[in-house]
């Protein structure tokens, strides 16, 4: 064979490997059938493999368990779904990780090797090993099938590592295979405050801010796609939520958010194209919450090293969405469910997050179960501070019988004593035996 037919094959071969190291330039689009699947994984905490024990578990599963726990779950998940998308929101892998790179290696392993698309972005915890944010992202970006990217569109004074985003276009062959039908934003949500005097986690900076509206101007242009934002840190709105009806999965511990409010819930109001976002964060919240059109979700934690609950399982997210052009043309709906790493893999709270025909409520929803909730009158709380809307019905409903109970008693108590008191002999004094003082 010619050296320079050698030459070309090996340069070819090359080529083709570099394409493979990185997803970086891969076009996200619809099925055929018209969806798009994304899988949230959210708070693996990756340590060293086998030799990193689990948390919160009973007294005979934990001897047994280890990272490889998480790993196991992931690959189920990607089996049992076969997402288009995979995406990791933060806390990637945590302080037992003696190499960052080598725990990200394994902690990824399950998406790089399904060839799947993946994106991650950072959370608190994945700088407790050997690496800082920057060098964090970098690595990340430039493994293969990766499309997270250190920052997309390239902008000066922005603030985090892992602000991009991606769009989703048109099934192939079709009218709209160039036509973004859903964008994707990721965040830097950051790690702890870095403001002399406030204590607590970070937030979405006013310069992350102004470049997620001016990027998000930008794609709502182009088309009217709706848009899903994920990053690892909760809003505080994600506290203010519980609050309202419209709640499916647990709230089993309070809401960790920054200490200060950053304005992004009104940035993202303001833009109008975030349906919804997704974090992870608090290991043992799983819901989902609708606060002025945008719904607010947790992904529920997946690693086993993470702290959890005893009797809960680890779970993850599952994000749908479904062209149905005779009946909403280009414009997806976007439904949501979790599995849970049991037997079955149960596939649970399933629930309708947008659609543009109109305002809609979960398709099916578990009524959520919280903590410290504030319904009137203080409902029953059960162990361990949790309590539920129906108990929280029950409660009002038999306060309200009772409070109606003691009207009525005393209503009826005063009319007796009215009626006793005409038949007794009290005469009023009449005008004609007063004495008149001329």
């Amino acid at each position: 064979m010619r050296v320079d037919v050698v030459l070309l094959l090996y340069s070819s071969w090359i080529l083709g490997a570099c394409v493979l190291v990185s997803g970086a330039d891969r076009i996200l689009r619809f099925s055929e059938q018209g969806t798009f699947k994304i899988l949230q994984v959210a708070d693996m905490h990756y340590g060293n493999g086998a030799s990193t024990g689990c948390s919160d578990l009973t007294a005979t599963q934990m001897p047994f368990c280890s990272d490889l726990n998480t790993t196991a779950f992931v690959r189920r998940l990607i089996h049992e779904e076969s997402p288009d998308l995979i995406v990791f929101t933060g806390d990637n892998i945590d302080w037992a990780a003696s190499d960052a790179k080598v725990s990200m290696d394994a902690a990824f392993a399950p998406a790089i090797e399904s060839n799947i698309p993946w994106a991650a972005v950072l959370g608190n915890h994945d700088v407790e090993s050997n690496l800082r944010r920057p060098e964090l992202m970098e690595y990340i970006a430039q493994l293969k099938n990766s499309l997270a990217k250190v920052i997309d569109p390239p902008a000066e004074g922005v603030y985090g590592w892992g602000n991009f985003y991606h769009s989703v276009l048109g099934p192939a062959g079709a009218d709209t295979e160039n036509l973004s039908l859903l964008n994707l934003y990721f965040l830097d949500s950051g790690d702890n405050s870095k403001l002399p005097g406030i204590k607590g986690y970070d937030w979405i900076r006013r310069s992350q801010q102004i470049w997620f509206s001016n990027l998000s101007q930008k794609l709502r242009a182009a088309s009217s796609a709706p848009a899903l934002a994920f990053f690892h840190i909760p809003l505080p709105e994600y506290d203010t939520v519980l609050y309202r009806d419209q709640i499916s999965g647990r709230q089993l511990e309070d809401v960790y958010s920054a200490p200060v409010n950053s304005g992004f819930f009104s940035t993202l109001l303001e833009s109008g194209d975030v349906k919804a976002t997704f974090v992870g964060h608090d290991h043992i919240n799983d819901y989902c919450g609708k606060l002025m059109g945008v719904h607010l979700c947790y992904g529920g934690g997946t690693g086993y090293h993470a702290y959890g609950r005893v009797g809960v399982e680890r779970r993850a997210r599952i994000i749908v969405a479904t062209i149905n052009e005779e009946v909403q043309g280009h414009i997806p709906n976007i439904s949501t469910w979790k599995r849970l790493d049991d037997t079955h893999m149960s596939k649970i709270d399933t629930e309708l997050l947008y659609s543009k025909a109109s305002e809609v409520q979960p398709l099916f929803r578990t009524f959520a179960y919280r903590k410290g909730c504030s319904w009137p009158w203080n409902p029953f709380k059960y162990p361990q501070g949790k309590c539920t809307f129906w108990a929280s019905v029950i409660y009002t409903a038999v306060v309200t019988l009772l409070s109606i109970f003691a009207f009525m008693s005393g209503f009826l108590v005063h009319r007796h004593r009215s009626k006793k008191l005409l038949k007794s002999d009290y005469k009023p004094v009449s005008t004609t035996d007063s004495k008149v003082i001329d």
